[in-house]
């Protein structure tokens, strides 16, 4: 039987939260012209062959049996591919994403262990990949069948793929073999940092809730992320916020920074800017 090759653009009866798309080298170098636009949550799996890409300035090259995660506001421009280059992917919108509690912690730690703050790529080990592949596939499924629950399947299988993922990335960890004792701190300073981010920007407020000096959390996270600091961390969530806010909601720059519990207006403005290579104003306004 020969397969069938899904849309690239969603047909039928799509909510525009969750679809996952079959995908080949046209469609993929279509994306230069969608990705300045595309307010979703994409995670890739290359099934056959390879592609390279500048990400945020960086070159990297994706290879079968690889996830590439991409989030939103991150210039992204694919360079060149093999002639046979597939994959699988799954796109979740931001707003969506980010509106449910438990998908948004998924997404939060999904987020920042493996792209933010190391690389958007993460080899898959055989099983895994036969795991979020096989989710992906019933997605596919789903969308096809035209049931009237399908959406909502496809949301309950979006939010399994992302607490999926996230066992995948500590486990990932964890195979580092840091000290248990490390390992735990540092997990646990990933399990706050979704919970209190907004409100709470010191490292002596993360040192506390895990009764640790701030010097020790310090040296624990720049041991295992290989030289961030829990600033950083903090900062690209924070970052992520800041972006969702200004992209999906009406809210004022002002209401923006009190929210995000910035001291200043001027403050958050300086913030996005350093962060993110533009001024607030000007990134809502597409520029």
């Amino acid at each position: 039987m020969q397969r069938k090759r899904y849309s690239p653009v969603p047909e039928g009866e799509w909510d525009g939260n969750v679809i996952c798309i079959e995908t080949d080298v046209e469609w993929t170098f279509g994306t230069n012209k969608t990705h300045a636009f595309l307010s979703c949550y994409t995670f890739t799996i290359v099934t056959r062959g390879w592609v390279t890409i500048l990400y945020n300035n960086h070159e990297l090259t994706l290879r079968e049996g690889d996830l590439y995660t991409y989030s939103p506001g991150f210039e992204v421009i694919v360079l060149s591919s093999s002639s046979d280059y597939s994959g699988i992917c799954l796109l979740g919108d931001e707003h969506f994403t980010l509106s449910l509690p438990t998908v948004r912690d998924a997404i939060r730690t999904a987020y920042f262990m493996v792209v933010e703050l190391t690389s958007p790529v993460l080899p898959l080990q055989a099983d895994d990949r036969q795991r979020l592949q096989e989710l992906m596939q019933m997605m596919l499924h789903y969308q096809q069948t035209g049931l009237p629950h399908a959406n909502d399947s496809l949301r309950m299988l979006y939010n399994i793929f992302l607490l999926d993922l996230s066992a995948i990335q500590e486990h990932s960890i964890r195979e580092h073999r840091f000290p248990k004792r490390v390992e735990e701190i540092f997990l646990g300073f990933l399990g706050l940092l979704p919970q209190h981010f907004i409100e709470h920007h010191d490292i002596g407020f993360y040192a506390s809730r895990l009764c640790i000096t701030t010097t020790y959390l310090s040296r624990v996270v720049r041991h295992v992320s290989g030289g961030r600091t829990v600033v950083d961390y903090i900062n690209q969530l924070l970052l992520m916020e800041a972006t969702f806010l200004l992209r999906q909601t009406p809210l004022s720059i002002a209401q923006i920074a009190d929210r995000l519990h910035f001291a200043e207006t001027t403050t958050f403005a300086r913030f996005f800017q350093r962060m993110k290579g533009v001024n607030p104003r000007e990134f809502r306004k597409g520029r």
